[in-house]
């Protein structure tokens, strides 16, 4: 379509602006596509620490596996040509995910925490080596805690009809699901501080919900619990609620340290 003379010439269509993170809080502006940019910047930064971290895992993976089958006490079974090699990989990756959680948390805190101020920056930092640290507590309570009762109950369970003899992919799926998934439990008290101290959370609503608190703790705990008897259950029932409480001191702090000085 030719203009007519004189006439003036069509708008420029921008794409829409979304926050940028620019950590200093000052609501500045960035189209979709630098949106897009930060993401796939992150998103990279994420990738290369997990690659990082399984060349890590791939040096200490025997040793590691060696750790990991002690409680089973002989070589595993392996029903395919391949899987040996798959699960050597597999734990290189844990290992590799284990180290590179730092890096991963930071990237994706930056990313859907847009615009935080420098202070509140500097606050994520900070609490990103102590969450590591509660991790890796959750790893060492589910071994040395969680997992020998399960393993004695589940080897020992119906001998005179059930002879265990379990495969590599299933028996390291179910020890590394329990490890993962205690070390995340144990994070959740700092993360909540965190989200207080940035103002995301308050205490009320989990003093309110304690009872959806207790049915949610039950069922996460059936969930993560390899057996069916009640006694694993609430080995890992009984810490999962000292988290939820510990979560709610620990948010009633970050309150206080977020609350404006008058």
């Amino acid at each position: 379509m030719q203009l007519q003379r004189g006439s003036a010439p069509p708008p420029e269509i921008d794409a829409p602006d979304l926050p940028a993170q620019t950590g200093d809080g000052d609501g500045a502006r960035m189209s979709l596509w630098d949106h897009l940019d930060e993401l796939r910047s992150r998103l990279f930064k994420a990738v290369l620490a997990l690659v990082c971290g399984s060349s890590v895992g791939v040096l200490f993976a025997t040793p590691i596996l060696e750790f990991l089958k002690a409680p089973y006490g002989r070589a595993f079974l392996v029903l395919d040509p391949t899987g040996g090699v798959i699960q050597y990989f597999r734990v290189a990756l844990l290992v590799g995910g284990i180290l590179s959680i730092p890096v991963i948390t930071y990237q994706v805190l930056m990313f859907v925490l847009p615009g935080l101020t420098k202070r509140e920056t500097r606050m994520l930092l900070f609490s990103i080596p102590p969450v590591t640290v509660l991790f890796l507590i959750g790893v060492l309570f589910a071994w040395f805690i969680l997992i020998p009762p399960a393993l004695g109950f589940l080897v020992n369970f119906q001998t005179d009809i059930f002879k265990a003899e379990w495969t590599a992919d299933h028996y390291l799926g179910f020890v590394t699901a329990l490890l993962f998934w205690m070390g995340v439990a144990f994070e959740t008290p700092l993360i909540f501080f965190v989200l207080s101290i940035l103002g995301f959370v308050t205490p009320r609503p989990l003093i309110k919900n304690w009872r959806i608190a207790i049915v949610a703790t039950a069922i996460v705990a059936a969930v993560i619990t390899p057996t069916v008897d009640p006694v694993n259950m609430m080995l890992v029932m009984g810490p999962l609620m000292g988290l939820y409480l510990m979560s709610i001191g620990l948010v009633s702090v970050g309150v206080r340290i977020n609350r404006p000085k008058e």
